[in-house]
């Protein structure tokens, strides 16, 4: 029998920000511990072809998929969540969509029609939802802002023609409201989601599903819930109360709790979810353990630390692991002392672009480098750590031609093709690339192999015309592509834990299975 793919769409009212990634990534977990096969996808509004050139400061981290697409922040959630790896196909941006069909209008494709945002535009972000989702069982599909803005309205008309298509019984709408707490009057209200449910329903979508989200650690009153019910129509048990949690990695089993019957009948399944891991995961987050670390994160976006989720979520997933507290110590890179650094366990500086902060980047990777103090790099952290030893190494002016283009001491230089596209997007070097570790090093120790895949983001390479100046500086190369041109790994022999990787393990460290570079990073840091 042919399986047809059920969709699930969730959807956001009220405000953005409200939660709409986690909870599709939640109910992604649920459905897959039920033995569901599950894909998932991100769709969002905005007029950009993709996420690579939104300032982070903003909207938070690009995420890279493995095929090197630069995504939401979502994308995180949903691998970490769902222990995936997605691709170009699981993030779709209007525009994205309105390049190809425009594109498509010049090649006289249409054949004289009128284009229009219906049926034309709708229809692409149709067949972007059949793509993704084809051959899983269930596709989970968030769709991104606010229910009513402008940008938004094809991609919300777009799901209810879809439902009508595949037949409403294939689809469950989820809706994420938000009910704000007046302290004058010490009281939940739930004006604002009333009205978001109706703004829903004025475009032909009734919710089978309302996550009441409260910014607040207990749950809103279940005359709440009742009142929700009743004035948008929505059965009671499709109702979930979403306060605040003290880890993410609760909400699946908050999901399970309250919308399982609901999950159970639309997906067909009724397997009991198996989250004994996620329950383990919980107790591991909230465990208060004999021994604790501190990490010295040293950015310039340290007014927004969404800008390196993926960083922080390999921290917390490291230290738990090894059964260990951890503290992260955000460090300004623009103002960092040694004071700072010396008063954190370890140090990790992340990636980043532009010359803001770096010079307190390469002090951080020459105090590491110069008082044994752990330290990993990452992306950038790797070219200033490069930096650091260089000049260690006698080349006093050495740089990155990203930060001194005119510098003859070019130790991070731009790689070859890339120059004069500084600020374009979709053309750094992306996605998944292999790396051969050299025989003994720390690197291949930490891998317990020879030969790795990450995922990288990043326009500049080490420049190996100076790799006997980086060694004096006390740095060893010990990781390269397999041909050896580029420099992936650099580490120092002299310190008990010191690397660095152009490459981005974040991205591929997971709740349960936390990346090694981390974890490596920890066990230092707590000696």
């Amino acid at each position: 029998m042919e399986k047809h793919t059920r969709y699930i769409f969730v959807t956001g009212g009220v405000l953005s920000g409200v939660g709409k990634g986690i909870t599709a990534a939640s109910i992604g977990a649920v459905l897959q511990a039920k033995g569901v096969h599950v894909s998932i996808q991100k769709c969002d509004p905005y007029l950009n072809v993709d996420a690579g050139l939104l300032n982070p400061r903003e909207h938070g981290e690009c995420f890279v998929t493995k095929d090197g697409a630069e995504t939401d922040l979502d994308l995180g959630h949903y691998e970490r969540f769902l222990d995936l790896e997605l691709t170009q196909k699981n993030a779709t941006l209007a525009g994205r969509l309105l390049s190809e069909l425009i594109a498509d209008e010049r090649a006289g494709k249409f054949g004289g029609q009128t284009v229009q945002l219906v049926p034309h535009l709708t229809r692409a972000i149709q067949d972007a939802i059949l793509e993704a989702g084809e051959g899983s069982d269930i596709h989970i599909v968030e769709i991104g802002g606010t229910v009513g803005d402008y940008e938004g309205l094809s991609f919300v008309e777009a799901i209810r023609e879809f439902s009508q298509k595949v037949g409403r019984t294939q689809c469950l709408f989820v809706h994420v409201v938000y009910v704000p707490f007046l302290q004058t009057s010490q009281e939940f209200k739930s004006k604002p989601a009333q009205n978001a449910l109706n703004d829903l329903r004025g475009f032909g979508i009734v919710p089978d599903v309302v996550g009441v989200r409260t910014d607040s650690l207990t749950p809103a009153p279940e005359a709440i819930a009742d009142k929700i019910s009743l004035f948008g129509g929505i059965p009671r048990k499709g109702v979930i109360l979403m306060p605040n949690v003290e880890t993410v990695y609760k909400i699946p089993l908050t999901v399970a709790n309250s919308l399982l019957a609901v999950l159970d009948k639309f997906s067909g399944v009724d397997t009991p979810p198996d989250l004994e891991s996620w329950a383990d995961l919980v107790w591991r987050s909230r465990t208060e353990y004999e021994h604790g670390v501190t990490i010295g994160l040293v950015a310039k976006y340290v007014d927004n630390t969404d800008t390196y989720i993926s960083v922080v979520e390999a921290l917390k997933a490291a230290a738990w692991s090894e059964s260990c507290d951890i503290n992260i110590k955000w460090i300004n890179a623009e103002t960092a002392t040694e004071k700072e650094f010396a008063s954190v366990d370890g140090l990790l500086v992340p990636g980043g672009f532009g010359i803001r902060g770096v010079d307190g980047k390469i002090a951080a990777a020459d105090y590491a480098l110069t008082h044994n103090k752990p330290y990993l790099g990452i992306c950038l952290g790797l070219q200033v750590a490069v930096i650091a030893a260089a000049r260690r190494g006698g080349l006093e002016h050495a740089h990155s031609t990203e930060f001194e283009g005119d510098t003859d001491q070019d130790v991070v230089y731009i790689m070859e093709g890339q120059a004069g596209k500084e600020s374009t997007g979709g053309t750094l070097r992306l996605g998944d690339y292999p790396a051969h570790l050299a025989d003994g090093s720390l690197a291949a120790r930490i891998y317990e192999t020879a030969d790795i895949v990450e995922r990288h983001r990043h326009r500049y390479e080490v420049n190996q015309k100076f790799r006997s100046e980086i060694e004096s500086g006390g740095l060893v190369i010990s990781g390269t592509s397999p041909d050896g041109t580029l420099i992936e790994f650099v580490e120092a022999p002299a310190c008990d834990y010191f690397i660095a990787t152009q490459a981005h393990p974040e991205f591929r460290s997971r709740p349960m299975r936390p990346h090694p570079l981390f974890v490596g990073l920890i066990r230092a840091a707590r000696r």
